[in-house]
């Protein structure tokens, strides 16, 4: 709607009448107007004027059309009126003027006349009409509307800046043209006296001409006749510095001691900031005048322009009333550059000058001060304006001027400031004496220390800040794993020494200290301590010492101890033993191994956990021989052996006998009571060795003692000798030794090993030397159990002999040498490389065998010219990740060992880091003014910035296209030209090198251009267009048929770039539009190109209004079907084409379809009106608005529509409207039907608030298995790189069991990909098969996991890439986890929604949720620009949308209402019309009296998170499952790297661990979210009473809960209501089974669940009641409640320690201020009035002002039609009131 304004108003409004209409006017009683006069303006316009008729009179009517017929146009008039302007005629064309004047329904006989332009101009070019001033020719001619002329001798430089944006358009620009004409023609302009200049903006300024251009007036408005229409946005600040920094310079032309006038001409609101550049031309001495068209802002008119407003300042309604304000105009110039002038010539005489000296001192963390020199003459004031150099709104502080200095407060610390100190005087201000200063950081706390460190505090004390607000304390554990445990202590500023209790035992901790200055914090102090760790038990003694026990004895430390923890392993840590006691200090160990040496830790055990052990080793005995073994009663064939057993501890006896000549081996197991066994079955004569051995209780043997015995001969018998041995025998030669070996070498060390052969030795002897025979040689004595001995130190690269002696009690034995030799220096080895990525890499290396300090890393680049860069690690590191390096740049890496020597050699080589760079980099398309680049896609990229360089000019154009993206294209270039194009690959902030080809435009053709073929072949970029795309053709009558056809062509051009039209590919229909849409062909009406193309050649022109609003809802209702051909999960994309403005509302029907997913491209050609475009096009605009000048300009912008539509008609990520903007992906939740127009076709589904109750849900029922063929949602599949966004709630009757929130099923019903949620285990599973075909899954598990199971609403990101699978949670990331690049998928099955993973089949079973969002985005960066507004706990206003709903009855701009004009007079009596609609809301009837209380409402709008309601203590659960496996214990002492076990284990098992303790339960969660009320049951027959059962166990405590939404009062009330029923019905029914001694349950109730209470704190147990008599069976009892079950134990023994990082942790910074609280009451519902009498229905009144705005509220979007605010009713007349001076009125006429 337009609105003009000014003195007068009049309503115009265009009518079609039938010319047979007027013959039935019914002739009244009114005068008719006389003296019908014509008086032409242009060419194009005439003014009409008539002499009013006598008498009373209500108006007129004009009503003009073509003599030859054609369209009547009618305008009324009020009775005021003598005067029209007609505009926009032919001048050849002969027209029809009827002028009626009529009162109420009566009508005066028209006063008519003809008239022709072209006649009217002869006879008017035979009169004169300028009068020549005959002195002077050249002196230009005033037109008639200028009655003031500027007589003033002053002179002045004035400079006119005019905006030449898209909203004023073409004609309006004329109506600027001659307004400024008659601005110039006013001055008296010359080179020596009035200098004018001009520059014209829109998004980018520019100087038509300077001031010094032109040296007559003749000249400057001749240059006004020829000034360009420019076209773009409004900058007017951008201008605005533009004019200051260009125009008032002396170069320009601009003069000393002259008048500077600035002019301001715009029609509408600045897109940038005004007040600086404006501020800066007032203080600068020029005078700024700001004159505001249609739309323009007049508060910011007013800030442009200098005071006062009234005089500078002008705002008029429309661009044909600009004449109206010349003249005040030009007379307020006028006079202001007479007083300026005198201004000048007084200051010229006066001594003015800026202040000099510019010093600052005293600075501090607030404040400094600024001292100046005084400024010449006579200064009234001075000025002082600081500001923030980054930054911010500038201040400033005004004194006397008397005085030289002021102290500016209030600053920032640690800011530079920017100063400029400006001398006012009475009539003028000085420049500005300039300079900088910068605040002091803010004083921070010192001399930090920390004392009084126990096991679980310390204190901390520091030195007081002066000023101090207070201190902010932070403290937190260093520990890997605990470092997110960081406390905070707010103090106030009187206490600098406190107390940090609760500590960690043996924990290092670092406490921070920040001084805070109101919410402004200093620098911190740090320090660090570390608590005293738990104390061990003391003085290890061990003692009975045996082969298989030993008793241990220690001393306790502390009170504090709950326990002992016993650890005692052997040394090769194949047997390890654990036991934990109580409070004891001595404790047995038995069941030992014999010759075994145990290591033995006991841990002292507290409340806190564990202390460092205690440790000690000793070595059990070895089980001692038998020392007696007789043979006696021998026979031929047999003998007696006897022995005598010396230990209990023995077991059974093995007793072997072997012929000492030969012979097989046989054995017995004797009892172990036994001590003799005959041996029978000898041979006789012959002689046995017999041996016997102890086996004991643990599979271990004795020594074997041995004896001869020979048999009698079986001819004559001699007594056989008996041998009793009394230890082993022994050779002469006695060794000792045997195996000697030396090993382990090290630069600096041996080890020497031998095993013992006798045990009599008593000592060894071990002495070493080099192997040239160094005369010092070494010896070392070693006890004889003791079988090995380290040498050191030792010479490096050095033999040595090693010799062994063992000693006896009566001398040496024989002595076993062997060599050995230390190991040379060495520097570190086998360097290698892992983990390569585009900016870092890891290098490991093997570390040297000689002892290392550390390793000092050095890298530097090869090939460019850069630092050495290095790194030092710790001695046991070998393994380094560099970081912040080149892509695909190599590397010269060296590694130093730092040795007790110095550095070894270095361990060289070269890396490389991976290539970040494209590659089959070429060009493609080449065209004179175009070219497009391709490349082979990274498979890591995530996006590409392609620079494109001229090497003529170095001109460049740059843009940034998706990671997927393997081709763009630039337009606009250069024929015959050499262009650099770059191509830069990004992985997230990570950019690689630039890979660049150079390429030339083709030449300008020297022959003609060849005919195109028939069909023109498809572009490149369009090949994989699969899309349904339909064409508005605007058909008005402003087009013409020449032009009609350009569009045609047009679009030939644009079809024929597509490659394939059908259902396999495009399908293409086209609408023509005036006043009614024509449908030229549907969507499946033609199935090849060739066709279609011939089809677009024959379309005829229409011809009519413009209506476009009108036409784009037919698009939507009729092409846009099933009917009409129109294919699911295909791209929606519409073409507008259109040359003017449109006759009816296209806002609201352009925004409905971009929401519902339609892609629209708008094309505006000449008067198109470029907003309304932007309202039509999606967002971007820059992508889906093109506006061209003229029909002829298509080209232009033909190849860059083709490439953007082509983009956008892509199955596999189609460009989709999601929350304001365009982006490629699928709205799933369309798809499936769940939106509000859809849901209830689904089955299984109904619709539920959602999160704050103003968004849907959607409640998928049980097994409702909402599914949809795959080929309707994703026919090409999905992408490579995806993101997957759900908003859902489990409900309470989800079943445990697993089920997939979203999969897609082949048509065998086998998944292909999908997301899994298994309520009973709490884990979330993603998969899909890769692409080697291998099925792939990711499982995520934890804290973070778990609280989507809970039962509130939550956001789930599930992130999709090449490499990776990472899920975020509430916008939180919370996993991540290795994939392979995905298969793409088949279209041939369904996508199905809630599907249980047990069931077989598509058509199985589904689980219950909610569900309120789900999309599919093409994206990997979606998630991290989610801000989580529609959860409550996440929302935050300043950032996030207007909730749904919240809206405003006024969906568009519209500006403030008018003064009521004057009623108008009765119109012509017109036929009987059709019922109209419904008619606007009357007038409120006076308010009725208060009615009875009305019932409750629905719950409001859901407000911030609350406090949640405590509710009663539960009934104690049954008892739960078992939990899982609890704490393990804390790990045993680190034992030395034992050997590999081996299969099958000949030991005996150990003893089994015991079960770790539970951990302590969580605190209690508050009450979660009701559930809504389920269906009721069929009530069941009640069955026989049970009996009492004993109190189940009460069940374990659950897992916290989330916070609970916020509910209603009343269902807060319900609920608890329902809850205190079943309690009292409860306990009463069991008081009544106790006095009556009948064993009861508690009544079966039902009832709606009620949300759990908070479990109450657990009370003491009462005594147990006596055992009461067996009652009668009664009914079965109700089923209890399951407990929870048990949480999830605690993860295995943790490994040892890594070293400490490099470095040390910095301290945290302090939070920021906490934002105010939000509070949200529910205000109680007012009691609703009685209703009044309905009134008799009255006149429709004249429109009152605009009332006070309302308080702010929720309304329904379907109320604001019924205002009928914005746009008018599309059956109703649109009304446009315009005006002229002198009570003329302009009729527009599109149609003459």
């Amino acid at each position: 709607m337009k609105t003009f304004w000014c003195k007068m108003q009049y309503w115009l409004f265009p009518a079609v009448l039938a010319i047979g209409y007027f013959c039935t006017i019914v002739q009244g009683q009114v005068a008719p107007p006389t003296r019908l006069r014509y008086n032409v303006l242009s060419h194009d316009s005439i003014q009409i004027s008539w002499k009013a008729p006598r008498g009373k009179f209500g108006g007129y009517k004009l009503l003009v059309s073509p003599a030859s017929g054609g369209k009547i146009n009618q305008l009324s008039l009020q009775n005021t009126a003598t005067k029209a302007i007609i505009q926009g005629l032919m001048p050849d064309q002969n027209y029809t003027v009827q002028i009626i004047a009529y009162n109420k329904d009566k009508e005066s006989k028209p006063a008519q006349g003809q008239f022709r332009i072209k006649d009217l101009e002869k006879r008017k070019d035979s009169k004169p009409r300028v009068k020549v001033d005959k002195g002077n020719g050249n002196k230009p001619s005033i037109p008639e509307e200028v009655k003031f002329f500027c007589q003033t001798p002053a002179i002045a430089d004035i400079v006119i800046l005019v905006d030449g944006s898209w909203s004023i358009g073409r004609f309006n620009f004329r109506l600027v043209r001659l307004f400024l004409e008659n601005l110039v023609t006013a001055f008296d302009v010359g080179s020596d006296k009035t200098r004018i200049g001009l520059a014209q903006y829109s998004g980018d300024p520019r100087i038509e001409w300077h001031l010094n251009a032109f040296s007559t007036k003749n000249e400057v408005i001749e240059a006004v006749r020829n000034l360009p229409y420019k076209g773009g946005n409004t900058l007017t600040g951008l201008a605005l510095n533009y004019i200051f920094e260009n125009s008032f310079k002396p170069e320009a032309g601009a003069r000393t001691g002259v008048s500077k006038i600035g002019i301001l001409i715009t029609d509408g609101k600045s897109q940038d900031d005004i007040i600086p550049p404006s501020r800066n031309l007032r203080e600068s001495g020029v005078e700024l005048f700001a004159i505001g068209v249609k739309n323009a802002d007049e508060n910011e008119l007013q800030e442009i322009a200098s005071e006062p407003d009234s005089t500078h300042v002008y705002n008029v309604a429309e661009f044909d009333l600009m004449h109206t304000v010349v003249e005040s105009l030009t007379r307020t110039v006028c006079l202001r550059v007479e007083e300026q002038d005198r201004e000048i010539k007084a200051l010229a005489h006066a001594t003015i000058g800026p202040p000099t000296e510019l010093i600052t001192s005293e600075v501090t963390a607030r404040s400094f001060m600024v001292n100046w020199t005084q400024a010449p003459g006579k200064v009234e004031k001075y000025r002082v304006v600081y500001y923030p150099t980054r930054g911010g709104k500038p201040d400033e502080v005004v004194v006397d001027g008397n005085v030289s200095s002021t102290v500016l407060k209030n600053l920032m610390s640690l800011t530079e400031y920017q100063v400029a100190v400006f001398a006012v005087y009475s009539h003028t201000a000085s420049e500005g004496l300039r300079g900088t200063e910068t605040t002091l950081a803010l004083p921070m706390a010192s001399d930090l220390e920390l004392y009084d460190v126990t096991e679980s505090s310390l204190r901390a004390r520091w030195n007081a800040v002066a000023g101090a607000s207070g201190y902010l304390v932070l403290y937190a554990p260093l520990t890997e794993g605990l470092a997110g445990d960081e406390k905070e202590m707010k103090i106030g500023e009187t206490h600098t020494d406190i107390e940090l209790r609760g500590l960690l035992p043996n924990t290092e901790y670092t406490v921070t200290v920040y001084a805070m200055f109101g919410e402004e914090a200093s620098d911190p102090v740090s320090g660090q301590e570390t608590t005293l760790p738990l104390s061990p038990p003391r003085n290890l003694r061990i003692s009975n010492v045996g082969s298989n026990s030993a008793r241990l004895a220690w001393d306790p430390t502390s009170r504090k101890v709950t326990g002992y923890r016993i650890v005692y392993n052997n040394a090769d840590g194949t047997e390890i033993n654990e036991v934990e006691v109580d409070p004891v200090t001595t404790f047995p160990l038995k069941g030992l191994t014999p010759l075994t040496e145990y290591s033995i830790a006991i841990f002292s055990v507290y409340d806190e956990g564990q202390s460092e052990p205690l440790t000690g080793v000793f070595t059990t005995e070895e089980v001692p021989a038998q020392q007696y073994l007789e043979i006696d009663e021998v026979t031929a064939d047999s003998f007696r052996v006897t022995w005598h057993p010396l230990s209990a501890d023995e077991g059974q006896h093995k007793l072997m006998w072997i012929p000492v000549y030969g012979g097989k081996t046989e054995e017995v197991v004797l009892k172990e009571d036994q001590d003799s066994h005959v041996i029978k079955g000898l041979e006789p004569g012959t002689e046995y060795e017999v041996s016997l051995l102890a086996v004991l209780d643990d599979g271990s043997e004795s020594e074997v003692v041995t004896a001869v015995g020979t048999t009698l001969d079986s001819v004559w018998t001699e007594p056989a000798t008996t041998i009793v041995p009394t230890r082993p025998v022994t050779s002469a030669f006695r060794t000792g030794i045997k195996n000697l070996v030396v090993d382990d070498e090290t630069t600096s060390s041996l080890r020497v090993k031998w095993d013992v052969s006798d045990s009599s030795v008593q000592q060894f002897r071990v002495t070493y030397l080099t192997a040239q025979g160094d005369p010092a040689e070494e010896v070392i004595m070693v006890p004889g159990s003791q079988n090995n001995l380290l040498l050191k130190p030792l010479l490096s690269d050095t033999e040595y002999k090693v010799t062994v002696t063992p000693i006896y009690d009566d001398g040496e034995g024989v002595s076993v040498s062997a060599p050995g030799k230390t190991l040379p220096p060495s520097g570190p080895q086998n360097l290698r490389v892992t983990e390569e990525w585009y900016n870092r890499l890891r290098i490991t290396w093997d570390p040297p065998s000689s002892p290392v300090k550390g390793y000092r890393v050095v890298y530097k680049p090869v090939s460019v010219a850069g630092p050495t860069l290095e790194t030092f690690v710790g001695a046991n590191v070998n393994t380094v990740l560099i970081p912040n390096l080149l892509s695909g740049m190599d590397y010269n890496v060296k590694i130093f060992a730092s040795q007790a020597s110095g550095f070894s050699n270095a361990l060289t080589g070269v890396v490389k880091t991976l290539f970040l760079g494209v590659t089959d980099l070429q060009t493609d398309q080449v065209q004179m003014t175009s070219l497009c680049a391709q490349w082979q896609v990274h498979r890591h990229a995530t996006a590409y910035r392609i620079v494109l360089e001229s090497v003529q000019d170095t001109q460049k154009q740059e843009s940034t296209v998706g990671g997927g993206t393997n081709r763009h294209c630039f337009y606009r270039l250069q024929p015959d030209s050499q262009y650099k194009i770059s191509v830069y690959t990004k992985l997230q902030e990570i950019e690689g090198p630039s890979v660049s080809i150079m390429e030339k435009t083709r030449s300008p053709p020297t022959q003609p251009p060849t005919f195109p073929p028939t069909i023109p072949p498809a572009k490149e970029v369009c090949r994989a267009a699969k899309a349904d795309l339909v064409f508005m053709v605007d058909g008005s009558w402003s087009i013409g048929d020449e032009n009609f056809n350009k569009i045609t062509d047009f679009l030939y051009n644009t079809v024929g770039a597509l490659n394939k039209i059908g259902a396999d590919g495009t399908q293409v229909a086209m609408v023509q539009f005036t006043d009614d849409p024509r449908t030229e062909f549907k969507l499946d009406t033609y199935k090849s190109k060739e066709t279609l193309l011939d089809a677009i050649k024959h379309i005829s022109y229409k011809g009519g209004n413009t209506k476009t609003g009108k036409a784009i809802k037919h698009v939507r209702d009729t092409l846009f079907n099933s009917e009409a051909g129109t294919r699911r999960g295909i791209p929606k994309v519409i073409v507008v084409i259109t040359d003017g403005r449109s006759q009816d509302d296209v806002n609201k029907i352009s925004r409905e379809m971009q929401e519902d997913g339609y892609n629209i491209f708008a094309i505006g050609v000449a008067d198109a009106d470029y907003s309304e475009l932007v309202n039509i096009g999606s967002k971007p605009s820059a992508r889906h608005v093109f506006f061209v000048d003229d029909f002829d300009a298509f080209k232009k912008i033909e190849d860059e529509l083709i490439t953007f539509v082509c983009e956008t008609a892509s199955a596999t990520c189609p460009l989709v409207h999601k929350d304001g903007i365009d982006l490629a992906g699928f709205k799933m939740m369309e798809m499936f039907g769940l939106v509000e127009r859809d849901f209830s076709s689904v089955q299984g589904v109904s619709m539920e608030p959602g999160t704050f109750n103003v968004y849907p849900c959607y409640r998928l029922h049980k097994d409702a298995l909402v599914s949809q063929p795959t080929k309707f949602l994703h026919p090409d599949g999905l992408p490579s790189d995806y993101t997957i966004s759900f908003l859902f709630r489990i409900l309470p009757d989800t079943p445990e069991e697993p089920f997939a929130l979203w999969e897609i099923l082949n048509r065998n019903s086998d998944p292909l990909v999908g997301v899994i949620l298994d309520n009973g285990g709490k884990t979330l599973t993603y998969f899909n098969y890769d692409y080697s075909g291998d099925f792939q899954t990711v499982t995520f598990e934890g804290p973070e996991i778990r609280k989507i199971f809970h039962g509130s609403f939550h956001k789930l990101h599930i992130i999709v890439n090449k490499t990776s699978a990472k899920v975020v949670i509430d916008c939180k990331q919370v996993g991540e986890k290795a994939i392979n690049e995905s298969a793409n998928i088949t279209a041939d099955g369904v996508e199905v929604l809630g599907r249980m993973v047990r069931s077989r089949e598509p058509h199985g079973n589904s689980a219950p949720f909610q569900l309120q969002m789900f999309d599919i985005v093409c994206s990997t960066s979606w998630a991290n620009n989610d801000k989580c507004c529609e959860l409550p706990g996440l929302r935050n206003e300043e950032t996030c949308p207007d909730l749904p709903r919240s809206c405003s009855c006024s969906e568009t701009n519209t500006g403030g209402l008018g003064p009521a004009g004057p009623p108008g007079g009765p119109g012509l009596r017109g036929p009987k019309g059709q019922r109209g609609e419904q008619g606007p809301k009357g007038p409120d009837g006076p308010r009725g009296e208060t009615g009875p209380a009305g019932p409750q409402g629905p719950p409001g709008p859901q407000g911030p998170s609350g406090l949640s309601i405590q509710g009663m203590p539960g009934m104690p659960g049954e008892k739960g499952e078992k939990g899982e496996t609890g704490l393990p214990g804390p790990q045993g002492i680190p034992g030395g790297i034992g050997a590999p076990g081996r299969d099958g284990s000949p030991g005996q098992r150990g003893f089994p661990g015991k079960d770790g303790s539970s951990g302590p339960p969580g605190p209690p969660g508050p009450i979660g979210i009701p559930g809504a009320p389920g269906v009721p049951g069929i009530t069941g027959s009640v069955g026989p009473q049970g009996a009492l059962g004993p109190p189940g166990v009460p069940g374990a405590k659950g897992e916290r809960g989330e916070r609970g939404d916020l509910q209603s009062q009343a269902m807060v009330r319900a609920v608890a209501r329902q809850v205190c029923e079943q309690l009292i019905q409860s306990h009463m029914a069991r008081y009544t089974a106790i006095l009556n001694q009948i064993p009861s349950h508690s009544s079966s109730i039902r009832t709606i669940q009620g949300p759990p209470g908070e479990p109450g704190r657990p009370g003491s147990p009462g005594a147990p009641g006596e055992q009461g008599p067996p009652g009668s069976p009664g009914f079965p009892g109700n089923a209890g409640v399951p407990g929870t079950p048990g949480e999830r134990g605690l993860t295995g023994t943790k490994g040892e320690k890594g070293n400490p990082g490099i470095g040390s942790q910095g301290p945290r910074g302090p939070p920021g201020p906490a934002g105010p609280a939000g509070e949200s009451r529910q205000g109680s519902p007012g009691p609703p009035g009685s209703p009044g009498p309905r009134g008799p229905p009255g006149h429709l009144g004249v429109p009152g002002p605009q009332g006070p705005s309302g308080q702010p509220g929720y309304c329904d979007p379907s109320s604001c039609s019924a205002y009928g605010v914005g746009v008018p009713h599309p059956d109703q007349p649109e009304f446009t009131p315009v005006q002229d001076e002198l009570e003329a009125m302009e009729l527009w006429g599109s149609g003459i």
